[in-house]
């Protein structure tokens, strides 16, 4: 599939330029085209809108992931390959599940195209994929060839969202220099929304009971509970693929449930309840399901309807207070 991408990508671009005479060579101060972003995921999308604020360099910003498709799973269609290829800023995670992206920017029509690629941006503070005791290991994965891989999901760390939320504002004034100033005051002005809510996990997880999470699903939150020193224990790993929990993993995390005295297991958003009721169901006591919400299948529409990355974040605070206390 992915040289067929690449392929596709070279026809489009051909295409495109020979179609074209226009040059899309990045924008300058007279342009009153306007800008054209491309995030891949919600939460890069509401990012740049509260960055971009009142819009003064026109910008049109559009989301890739924009049907509720999983990361790990999407492959772009051919206009999604056009509008990445052309446009003045795109946004992308940059872990395994973007591969994709590299052959589609080495064919870019736009040579003066900013990337943001939030894994490149954190650096250091990006984080190997792990498995706690207990987790289900995937079959055959044992092998010392195997690249390392690392967790995507680093848009659930406010003080992740912090860093990039900087980067972003740094590449919008690359592109339109007349309004750096402004990208820069409105990605200030959201930096210390996401500190004061960081805050509130803080005094919520510094004074719960309860210090540790049973998850029946994927893990996607490592970065979350590292920020404020929580531990888990879960059916699967932030990226896996599998679905179905083995005899001995559903065990394991009943009994730790038990062990912990837990009220609760919890599960990333969707209508998939199957491992946690089976949990629960071999627990000695009742325990309730919670669920928490990775923004994997966030859409434009949802924020139309007021749905943003931090009510989603404070919403999954309000969880984590049911969870710990």
């Amino acid at each position: 599939m992915k040289y067929i991408i690449y392929s596709l990508s070279i026809l489009l671009t051909v295409c495109f330029l020979a179609g074209c005479s226009a040059s899309v060579a990045g924008k300058t101060d007279t342009d009153n085209d306007g800008l054209n972003i491309v995030a891949t995921i919600f939460p890069e999308y509401d990012w740049v809108r509260n960055v971009l604020g009142d819009n003064p360099g026109n910008a049109k910003l559009t989301m890739l992931l924009d049907n509720g498709v999983d990361l790990h799973s999407y492959q772009p269609t051919a206009d999604d390959i056009l509008k990445i290829s052309t446009c003045d800023l795109f946004i992308y995670v940059g872990g395994e599940s973007d591969e994709w992206v590299n052959d589609i920017l080495n064919e870019a029509s736009n040579p003066n195209m900013e990337v943001v690629n939030l894994l490149d941006v954190l650096g250091e503070n990006v984080k190997e994929e792990e498995l706690v005791e207990g987790m289900q290991d995937v079959e055959g994965e044992s092998s010392e060839e195997e690249e390392t891989e690392y967790d995507e999901h680093v848009w659930l760390s406010l003080r992740n969202a912090e860093v990039i939320v900087a980067s972003i504002a740094d590449s919008l004034g690359n592109i339109d220099t007349v309004n750096s100033q402004t990208y820069h005051d409105n990605a200030g002005t959201y930096i210390e929304k996401l500190k004061e809510l960081d805050k509130k996990y803080e005094a919520v997880i510094d004074e719960a009971p309860v210090k540790t999470l049973i998850f029946g699903d994927r893990f996607p939150f490592r970065y979350l509970v590292e920020d404020y020193g929580l531990k888990y224990y879960a059916a699967f790993a932030g990226c896996s693929a599998e679905t179905e929990a083995s005899f001995n993993t559903i065990v394991f995390l009943a009994e730790k449930a038990d062990e912990l005295e837990l009220g609760s297991v919890l599960t990333i958003e969707g209508d998939d309840t199957k491992i946690a009721n089976t949990i629960c169901e071999n627990t000695k006591d009742e325990k309730k399901i919670l669920t928490l919400n990775s923004m994997q299948s966030v859409t434009s529409k949802d924020a139309e309807n007021g749905i943003t990355y931090l009510s989603v974040m404070e919403d999954n605070l309000s969880v984590l207070k049911e969870a710990l206390y």
